[in-house]
Parts: C-alpha cells; sequence; structure tokens
C-alpha cells in the first residue's frame, strides 16, 4: 500500500465517523427547521471555513478559476444530498437513514464503470451485495413480511434519492478535477453550493425564526457547517483523488455503526440484536472491500 493510498483510507476512515455524527444529530433538528434553510447556512459557515484555510494556503490559483461549471455541477449534485437527507431525517430513524446511506457503495461503484471505466473484480462485488443486503435488513427493521411487502418509510426514500446523488458526487470529483487541490476543489464546491441554497431557498431563510430556534438546532448547523461539510467534503475530495470510487465509498458501511455510538451517547436506545445482525454484514462487506487484489 502506497503512502498516497494509507492516507486515502485514513480520510474515509475518519470521514465515516463524522458524517454519523450527523444522522444522530439531524434526527434531532429536522422537524425544527426546513432542510433548505438549515443547508444553507451550513453552507455558508462551511464555505468561509474553507475558505479561510484557502487563504491562509496562498488563495486559489488562477488555474483553479478556469471552467466554473465544474462546481456549479458538483454543487448541484452534492445540495441535492443533503437537502433530502435532512427531508427523510423528519421521519426515517438515524439508523435506518444510515442504512440507506450504505448502499452507496453500490451506486458508486456504477457510476465509477459508467464515467471512469472502472472495473469492479468479483470479489468487490460480492462484498458490495453482502453489505447491500444488510443495509436492506436494517431498512426493513428486520421485518421479512415488511421486506416481503416491500414496506420501505417515507423518510427513507425520499433519503435513497439523495444518496444516489452522493454515489454520482464521488466519481465526479475525479472526473473534473484538473490538478486543483482538495482544498481548494471543495471550497468551490461550497460556495457554488451556498449560492445555489439561498437563491433556492430565499423565502425559507426568510421566513425562519432565528431567535427562536433550539439550542439542538444551532448545534446541527454547526456540527454539520463544520465537521460534516467542511472536514468531510475535504476528507471526500481528497480521498476520491487517491482511491478508486467503490472503496471511497466503501467506508459508508461503518457509518450505521457509528450512529449507534453516537446515538446511544446522546440518550438513545440501542436498536434490537437482530437489527444488528444487519450492520455486521455492512462491516464484513467493508472488509471485503477493503482488501487489496493479488
Amino acid at each position: 500500500m502506497t503512502p498516497a493510498t494509507r492516507s486515502g483510507h485514513l480520510a474515509m476512515l475518519l470521514f465515516s465517523l463524522l458524517v454519523a455524527g450527523s444522522f444522530a444529530l439531524g434526527v434531532l433538528a429536522a422537524n425544527d427547521i426546513t432542510p433548505l434553510a438549515l443547508n444553507a447556512v451550513r453552507f455558508w459557515i462551511a464555505a468561509i471555513v474553507i475558505g479561510i484555510a484557502v487563504w491562509l494556503r496562498g488563495g486559489v490559483p488562477r488555474a483553479a478559476m478556469a471552467a466554473p461549471w465544474r462546481y456549479v455541477a458538483l454543487a448541484v449534485v452534492f445540495t441535492l444530498y443533503f437537502v433530502l437527507m435532512f427531508e427523510g431525517l423528519k421521519s426515517a430513524p438515524s439508523v435506518s437513514a444510515a442504512a440507506v446511506f450504505t448502499l452507496t457503495p453500490v451506486m458508486a461503484a456504477g457510476f465509477g464503470w459508467l464515467l471512469l471505466g472502472q472495473k469492479v473484480s468479483r470479489r468487490i462485488a460480492v462484498g458490495l451485495a453482502i453489505g447491500a443486503v444488510g443495509a436492506i435488513w436494517v431498512i426493513f427493521r428486520a421485518d421479512v413480511q415488511a421486506l416481503l411487502r416491500f414496506e420501505i418509510g417515507r423518510g427513507e426514500l425520499i433519503y435513497f434519492v439523495g444518496c444516489i446523488s452522493h454515489a454520482l458526487y464521488t466519481p465526479m470529483v475525479r472526473m473534473l478535477n484538473r490538478g486543483e487541490s482538495a482544498l481548494v476543489f471543495t471550497f468551490g464546491t461550497l460556495l457554488a453550493g451556498a449560492l445555489i441554497l439561498t437563491a433556492v431557498g430565499w423565502s425559507d431563510l426568510v421566513a425562519t425564526d432565528w431567535a427562536a430556534l433550539p439550542a439542538v438546532v444551532w448545534v446541527t448547523i454547526l456540527y454539520t457547517a463544520i465537521f460534516a461539510s467542511a472536514a468531510t467534503f475535504t476528507l471526500l475530495q481528497f480521498s476520491a483523488l487517491r482511491l478508486p470510487s467503490s472503496k471511497v465509498m466503501a467506508y459508508t458501511y461503518l457509518v450505521p455503526s457509528w450512529v449507534i455510538v453516537w446515538s446511544v451517547a446522546l440518550g438513545e436506545q440501542a436498536p434490537p440484536l437482530l437489527v444488528l445482525g444487519g450492520i455486521a454484514l455492512t462491516v464484513v462487506a467493508l472488509v471485503l472491500l477493503l482488501r487489496d487484489d493479488p
């Protein structure tokens, strides 16, 4: 394993931990503020944080300003993901939503093949299949009858559409990057996303009584802005330039496990043992996906 590959893996391990926190906190705040208003504010905060970091490192290179449509394209895909995530969390439990997120590697592998020609080995295909089975088991809350009737919650279904956007984002980063650093590329995407969300969600921003929002909403906004946006955007783009799309997104299989840790720490009950069986399958999938081919 090369140093670049190792750093990509470490970045995604931290990514999975930080993303899990947004599920646990998002469930607590989703019904107190509209997804457009929450995400517009978090994107501006994240853009400012990353913008300062870019400025301290010498600013945005002239070459990075070429073809700004690239940042707009990436921002459209990722803002859609976040808006649908918080819309879904209005009714979906955090662990179930995290399980939906683990379907992303299957879709990312498909998009990686379509956009970049990245092929999937038999072992990776088996790992993706095992992870998908584990995710579906959790999504249907270990209820075989609900699975047979395909009784999927509205929140999980909404979030699944968002996850399609997330899966598309990963190979798009590598396809559209022209040598810019992860930090600069992240700043461009965040700034474009903040402008898009402000324009689309202006009525929600004006209608929100910001002074009356519960403290948990502000905690969620700050956490998602700094840790689940600025940090994870950078980590994801950093890793996407060093690892195949399927391996980058393989770390999403750790998210349900981290969500349980977060949820229990925040005072929620752990899911039933039968549901934990599905989460165990996602961990098995992660191990298979991260092994190097001979």
